[in-house]
């Protein structure tokens, strides 16, 4: 019999550590890799804004060290409320903002407060980690396979037959790990479908919310727009709770400063939760963060500079793929949107390269890491099915000089299969 919990005994590992840790092995050994699958940015190629940093600095030097306020400083409260108006016209006052280290801790209050064991949680695969909080919370999965023709993201039609007593249902858009996005249409009638269901349950009985996710709101390009539901759909603002923050937006994963928005009932249980468990921005960070978040010219510089960088990338290397589909190799790459990750296709399962049979996608991925150097994600890792032939591709930590090399080697290994 286990000595331990049965969450600690049936947790499943993350699959990208494990990626991770056998990568950092290789480089160790002094392998060159494209390592492109984390969700990172190298601060070498992507650095914090300048402002930011200096600020930060001033913080620590001022010695702003010691607790933060359980829902963060009011000035923080106030300036994130003051940054969400100006860019997605979303009207909070500060006991509807939440404040904590980044969004992972904000996600656990939120199925904490919202979800009990039994309870349905509505998710679409892949997606980042949805299915490791419905378990580590005793939800049940209602899981949504989302299909390459809708770009991955799941549909109000998808969603339709699951809504009936579910409690949440989770959103990520642009989405982690496939840069793709909700339409403004879709995303108008999956909203529909929660007011709609909300009405028919009445006063007394449990309502369902939505988790929206949009920590890659800032970063669309092209004619992608990225849309929320409060702003199309009003009345979605007594059901939905935002995850956001600074860790995509302004390449500070490591600075650990995020932000909720939500009803105040609900905040303030997270808050609750939080103050048990200490997850709390640092203040130096709260402190330059309030301070940033106000300089409107310092943050347009800024995204049109990083954005521009992540563009280049993600367009640079889709062009690459659709050359090799065009010569005949089985991939494929969905058109960059958002976010900082590309979806390619790698149908390389029952293909041999004349030593070796590829009979699973794990292989695949193993092969396309020995031969081409190439390291990416599978979309199995996001909890779609094992034989999936999609990956995420990160361009966080690629380096532009490096795309032509790499698309030259995946090409060299694609060549020796057949």
């Amino acid at each position: 019999m286990s000595q331990l919990s049965q969450l600690a005994e049936t947790l499943i590992g993350s699959e990208i550590v494990r990626l991770g840790n056998e990568i950092n092995a290789r480089i160790r050994k002094g392998e060159k890799i494209y390592n492109y699958t984390i969700g990172d940015f190298d601060p070498e190629i992507f650095p914090i804004p300048k402002e930011l940093e200096e600020l930060i600095i001033k913080a620590y030097q001022n010695r702003y060290t010691n607790y933060p306020p359980a829902d963060g400083l009011q000035e923080l409260r106030t300036a994130v409320a003051g940054f969400v108006k100006d860019t997605q016209r979303l009207d909070y006052a500060t006991n509807e903002v939440l404040i904590a280290s980044g969004g992972r801790p904000l996600i656990y209050s939120l199925f904490r407060t919202i979800v009990n064991r039994g309870d349905k949680v509505i998710y679409a695969v892949p997606s980042w980690n949805n299915n490791h909080y419905v378990h580590m919370n005793g939800g049940a999965h209602c899981v949504v396979d989302a299909r390459p023709e809708n770009n991955f993201m799941p549909s109000a039609a998808d969603i339709a037959a699951h809504i009936p007593g579910a409690s949440l249902l989770c959103l990520c858009t642009p989405q982690n790990p496939t840069g793709t996005t909700l339409d403004r249409n879709e995303l108008e009638n999956i909203c529909d479908l929660v007011l709609e269901e909300n009405m028919r349950r009445g006063a007394s009985e449990k309502k369902l919310y939505l988790m929206f996710d949009q920590m890659y709101g800032t970063l669309t390009y092209g004619d992608t727009e990225h849309y929320n539901p409060v702003s199309l759909r009003p009345e979605m603002k007594q059901y939905t709770i935002f995850i956001d923050g600074l860790s995509k937006a302004f390449a500070a994963t490591g600075v650990r400063v995020g932000w909720s928005l939500g009803p105040a009932n609900v905040i303030a249980k997270m808050k609750a939760l939080l103050s048990h468990v200490g997850a709390w921005a640092p203040m130096a960070e709260q402190k330059a963060t309030a301070a940033y978040l106000v300089q409107k010219e310092a943050i347009s510089k800024y995204l049109a500079h990083f954005k521009a960088g992540l563009e280049e990338r993600l367009w640079r290397i889709y062009e690459g793929f659709i050359d090799l589909q065009q010569k005949g190799y089985d991939v494929d790459a969905v058109t960059p949107q958002a976010a900082i990750y590309l979806t390619i296709k790698l149908n390389l399962a029952g293909k041999t390269d004349g030593e070796r049979m590829l009979s699973t996608q794990e292989e695949v991925t193993d092969y396309i890491l020995s031969e081409a150097k190439l390291a990416v994600v599978p979309f199995y890792a996001f909890g779609a099915d094992s034989e999936s032939p999609w990956y995420r591709l990160s361009i966080g930590t690629c380096k532009k000089e490096e795309i032509a090399e790499m698309l030259s080697k995946l090409e060299a290994a694609l060549k020796k299969l057949k």
